[in-house]
């Protein structure tokens, strides 16, 4: 019986990232469109599926939104995009969160 139910867990695991990154592109594709209450939505619901089934969010997209509000972030609408001292300075425009990336 045990085997059975990791076998559907794993499936499950499979379903949810294969979730995550088409609603984090639809999110890319709403923002790009200015629809930034949309791509705010799919963020949301791709943390949810993300925290529910115990995947992490794949490390292409996981710059893409606000650590702290949860925001899509598009350069220029919602955050700026800096670079300073060989440091990647990202600054939210909803709740002026400063995030800071080292450049190797």
């Amino acid at each position: 019986m045990s085997k059975r139910k990791n076998i559907n867990k794993q499936k499950q695991k499979n379903i949810a990232e294969q979730r995550i990154s088409k609603l984090l592109n639809l999110a890319e594709k709403a923002a790009h469109s200015n629809k930034l209450k949309l791509a705010d939505r799919y963020v949301e619901i791709a943390r949810k599926l993300s925290m529910r089934h115990l995947v992490p969010i794949p490390k292409e997209y996981k710059r893409s939104y606000c650590k702290k509000c949860y925001r899509y972030m598009l350069p220029g609408t919602s955050c700026s995009v800096r670079i300073h001292r060989n440091k990647v300075i990202i600054h939210c425009f909803y709740c002026k969160k400063i995030s800071r990336i080292p450049l190797n």
